[in-house]
């Protein structure tokens, strides 16, 4: 019957008694249509892989960027670096990237005698990854300076391009980076000397990681009431640290910094953050044993799983004390101002990889009869999220190029301030962004998206942390007001005069004067908002902390960089469409909430009751 069946299938209407008389022509027709039948029973489904070549010399954004500002001599230093790099990323770190996501860190807490060993193993890969980051000087250029005000810059662009191929270690390298900026902040002192020059160098057998252990059981961001850690002063000056760290990011790091409470004479401490310490401490000693601390377990992650994060026990652990008593946080705020530099980073170039991707993917996909590139509403999809990239990716060169000003001394105190505003602004917006894309880019894939060994869910769930690390949006969002509050609205009116004064520059190129008016029309209802918080004032602020932060984030982005990037005298047809399209969005929607009546008392009851019930 199956050969009849198969036979009808060509057009042949025999039996298989007529077979026998069918010739040999017939017979080859036969075994052909057989053999292609069970072929097709074990093929695999064949599509066009995407793929990405030299990062830097495709990314026509940030070669025009650097093209406008650099100087000219650092500018042909910078691009001939970059282009080698490009390159040295496609063939040989890229790869990389993916043993670290297939063989991820595996613990092992005792030996075959029983023993108590304690030891992380990480996969070769992620420790060639270590290598090449000092090779390539991705901590040390900025703290060499070579390009004055601009080295940090330069950093930035190739951290950005280099973390979607680092296979996770792009997190050690912020953590890393904090740590050199917040020794450096202290004017290296004798002690912390070594440390700083293995935290900056560019020898791989000498380049330390870092960690920054903050995190304890009571949570994360709270770490004024949350933190327990309690140092214990030695005769010979030093401390001792007992506690849990729940929460320990690269535990693989050859030190960390952390926070703990000095114990007095009684063994009592002061709670709150004027009894917090910043304390430096080497995770191993010299014959690499760990510094009386205990592994608990590796945390089970969601994303980021080519890292080592760990729950540790301080049991003892010798440590320096290198702030002032109780001025703890103070000293880790310049980590943690870089870390979310560094988040920023991550959360644009795995936009721009998800971006770059589903571009190669749509000149190469046929569906329906033509290649994906050839339906518009793929394309317009597609140009929304480089939409995004775009704005996201400014924002980012504007920070890192007031942080070089900053750190050579060349920041007016209103560069100052916008910077201060800048980061967390930033770092919420480019996290929800980042999720946002990789999401909407997943689907331009169709199935294939959803498919594990194309790589494309680890960039997603990558992705996903980028808007929890180092403050959630919340957590980020009253940080805004924070700095608004503390500069006596200084920080506000700064960012409004800096956004008109790039608006008056724009206002002259043809055919932006429709974003022009759009900001413009932004810029009035948030100055009305502000105007309007009336009685309730921090509690409308609490309630509109989000809304304001992102309105500010659309504003800054919209206005004062893509349309004075679109406002170059050699800016193309594509520039000025970004900046169109972006002040095509809502620029400032805790205006447009304020009018719904979003915030105030009886907004707060409703929610209240929306989420828990009228009781």
């Amino acid at each position: 019957w199956d050969r009849c069946q198969m036979l009808n299938i060509k057009g042949i209407n025999r039996t298989v008694g007529q077979e026998q008389q069918v010739g040999m022509k017939e017979k080859q027709v036969l075994e052909d249509l057989e053999m292609h039948l069970a072929r097709r029973e074990t093929e695999a489904l064949f599509q066009e892989q995407p793929e990405t070549g030299n990062q830097y010399l495709e990314d026509t954004l940030l070669r025009s960027y650097l093209k406008t500002h650099l100087p000219p001599k650092v500018l042909e230093e910078v691009h001939r670096d970059l282009e080698r790099f490009g390159n040295r990323l496609v063939t040989k770190i890229q790869p990389l990237s993916w043993e670290c996501e297939l063989n991820p860190p595996v613990f092992r807490q005792y030996d075959a005698w029983g023993r108590r060993v304690d030891h992380i193993h990480t996969c070769s890969a992620w420790r060639r990854m270590k290598e090449i980051s000092a090779e390539e000087g991705l901590i040390a250029e900025a703290y060499e300076k070579r390009y004055s005000n601009w080295s940090r810059l330069y950093q930035a662009v190739k951290l950005y391009l280099f973390s979607s191929s680092s296979g996770g270690f792009s997190c050690p390298l912020a953590m890393t980076d904090g740590a050199a900026k917040v020794i450096e902040s202290l004017g290296i002192p004798g002690p912390l000397k070594n440390a700083f020059d293995r935290l900056t160098s560019r020898d791989p057998q000498k380049f330390w990681t870092s960690g920054q252990w903050m995190t304890e059981r009571r949570g994360g961001s709270d770490v004024a009431n949350g933190t327990e850690t309690v140092a214990r002063k030695q005769p010979d000056g030093s401390y001792r640290l007992y506690g849990f760290k729940w929460f320990t990011s690269a535990a693989d790091s050859d030190m960390a910094l952390t926070l703990a409470r000095i114990a007095d004479a009684e063994g009592q401490c002061t709670q709150g953050s004027r009894g917090l310490s910043l304390f430096f401490l080497r995770v191993r000693d010299e014959e690499g044993k760990l510094n009386s601390i205990q592994v608990q377990r590796l945390k089970d992650k969601l994303g980021t799983r080519q890292m080592a994060t760990a729950e540790l026990w301080l049991q003892g652990a010798r440590a320096e004390l290198i702030s002032a008593e109780g001025r703890g946080v103070a000293a880790i705020s310049h980590m943690l101002n870089i870390t979310r530099i560094h988040n920023i980073i991550g959360a644009v170039a795995s936009m721009r990889r998800m971006v770059s991707l589903s571009r190669d993917y749509a000149r190469k996909r046929v569906a329906f009869g033509k290649l994906l590139k050839d339906h518009p509403l793929h394309v317009q999809t597609i140009a929304r999220m480089e939409v995004q990239v775009r704005g996201a990716f400014l924002l980012l060169m504007e920070i890192v190029r007031l942080l070089g000003l900053a750190e050579t001394n060349l920041a007016s105190e209103q560069e100052q301030l916008l910077l201060r505003l800048l980061i967390p602004v930033a770092k919420l917006y480019t996290g929800k962004q980042a999720s946002a894309v990789a999401v909407e880019a997943m689907e331009s894939f169709g199935g294939q998206g959803y498919m594990e060994d194309t790589g494309l869910p680890v960039i997603l769930r990558d992705a996903l942390v980028l808007s929890i690390w180092e403050g959630t949006t919340n957590i980020l969002s009253l940080d805004v007001l924070r700095s608004l509050a503390k500069s006596q609205g200084q920080v506000l009116a700064v960012f409004l005069s800096t956004v008109q004064k790039k608006l008056e520059l724009a206002s002259g190129t043809e055919g932006l004067s429709p974003a022009v008016q759009r900001t413009r029309e932004s810029i009035g209802s948030l100055r009305q908002f502000m105007a309007a918080t009336g009685s309730e004032r921090a509690l409308t602020m609490e309630l509109a902390a989000r809304d304001f932060s992102y309105s500010l984030a659309r504003i800054y982005t919209g206005r004062a960089l893509l349309m004075e990037h679109a406002a170059r005298p050699d800016a193309s047809p594509t520039d000025v469409c970004a900046a169109l399209r972006w002040c095509n969005q809502e620029l400032c929607p805790v205006a447009v909430e304020s009018g719904r009546g979003s915030y105030g008392r009886g907004a707060a009851l409703q929610d209240s009751a929306l989420v828990f019930g009228n009781s």
